[in-house]
C-alpha cells in the first residue's frame, strides 16, 4: 500500500515537471519526462511492484536465493576438483588425442592448416631456399585444405 502511494507521488511529480517543461515550449523534452513519469504508476497498476515487494521482504525467498548460490558453489567446486584430478576431459586424454595426425588436411597443406605445433612433411630440397614466387596452383592449396577440412 505504501509503495503504491510513493509511486503515485513520483508519477504526479513527474507529470508536473513535464507540464512546466511544456509551458516553456520544450515539447519534446516534456513528452520524454511525461513518458518516464508514467512508468512507476504503470508498474503499480500491473502488479509488478507488489510482486517485487513480496520477493524482497519474504525470508523464504532469500533462503531460496541462498540455496541457489550454494548449489552453484558446489557445482563449481566439483568442476575444479574434477579438472585437477584428471576426470572427464583430462589433460592426458587431450594430449593423447592431440598426438593423432589429422586426416582432413591435404597433403600439400600449409603449416597453419595443420594446427599449432605440427610441421608439414615437405620434400627436402637440395639446399636451395624456397622461391618467393610460386606457381598459381600452390596459391590455392590453403583454400583447398580449408574446404576439404569442412567437407566441401
Amino acid at each position: 500500500m505504501l509503495t503504491s502511494t510513493v509511486c503515485a507521488a513520483v508519477s504526479a511529480a513527474g507529470l508536473g515537471i513535464a507540464a512546466l517543461t511544456a509551458y516553456r515550449k520544450r515539447f519534446l523534452a516534456a513528452t520524454r519526462i511525461a513518458a518516464f513519469s508514467l512508468i512507476p504508476i504503470g508498474l503499480v497498476m500491473t502488479g509488478v511492484i507488489d510482486w517485487v515487494t513480496n520477493i524482497v521482504f519474504k525470508p523464504t525467498v532469500w533462503a531460496g536465493f541462498g540455496l541457489l548460490a550454494l548449489s552453484f558453489l558446489l557445482f563449481m567446486i566439483s568442476r575444479t576438483v574434477e579438472r585437477r584430478r584428471g576426470g572427464i576431459g583430462a589433460r592426458k586424454d587431450r594430449k593423447a588425442a592431440g598426438g593423432a595426425t589429422p586426416d582432413a588436411v591435404a597433403p600439400s597443406a600449409s603449416i597453419p592448416s595443420l594446427g599449432a605445433g605440427r610441421t608439414a612433411d615437405r620434400p627436402a630440397g637440395k639446399g636451395k631456399a624456397p622461391q618467393a614466387t610460386s606457381a598459381p596452383k600452390d596459391d590455392f592449396s590453403d583454400i583447398e585444405a580449408i574446404l576439404k577440412k569442412h567437407g566441401i
